[in-house]
């Protein structure tokens, strides 16, 4: 790695928490250089926007995350305990980077004024619905998931729960709402996708 690709992996860095807790708009340039300990211009020479560096950030919030996210899943375990695992992942192991869920936060950011950032998050999404709904087809291939159940649906359910429930315990400052959807999800896994 050349000594400018290690500043701008530096300036990514010190950039992650400030866009992921306050935001694209809620980011000042000020808030960027005292992290970096840059002036403007040095920030520039490596981005050629704050856009640019925000989607770097959420990039690298994002694979933070996913990493925490996926790395303690046991391999071992059919695909009804790992999905359990990461539902239970997404209440223990939060993002490493501060300021919560990457997704949630930037996708409310940037729904409609940064097409960018729309787009990072947007790839970022499917591909933890595409890995939770490989999970169900191939327990759907082993006959571990009744062949009735769609994938795809269950994918989007539990993400959706997952990142709702993250929504009301940042807003209710406690992990009640996670625990009840933990435990709801776990039953519906069990009653209604598990095969018997």
């Amino acid at each position: 790695m050349t000594k400018g690709e290690q500043t701008r992996r530096k300036i990514v860095e010190a950039a992650a928490p400030i866009f992921n807790k306050k935001g694209y708009e809620g980011s000042s340039l000020n808030d960027l250089m005292q992290a970096t300990g840059l002036k403007k211009g040095g920030i520039y020479r490596h981005f050629s926007s704050k856009e640019e560096l925000a989607a770097e950030a959420f990039d690298y919030t994002w694979e933070a995350a996913w990493n925490a996210r996926w790395s303690q899943l046991d391999d071992t375990a059919n695909g009804i305990e790992k999905l359990k695992q990461l539902i239970a992942g997404l209440i223990e192991r939060r993002s490493p980077v501060p300021g919560g869920c990457p997704i949630l936060n930037t996708a409310i950011d940037s729904d409609d004024g940064n097409p960018v950032l729309r787009a990072h998050v947007s790839k970022a999404l499917r591909g933890w619905l595409a890995r939770m709904q490989g999970i169900l087809e191939q327990s759907q291939e082993c006959g571990e998931v009744r062949r009735d159940v769609d994938p795809k649906s269950v994918a989007v359910l539990i993400v959706a729960a997952m990142e709702g429930a993250l929504m009301i315990s940042r807003i209710q400052r406690s992990d009640e709402a996670l625990r009840r959807v933990q435990a709801h999800l776990n039953g519906y896994l069990d009653r209604e996708v598990a095969a018997s």
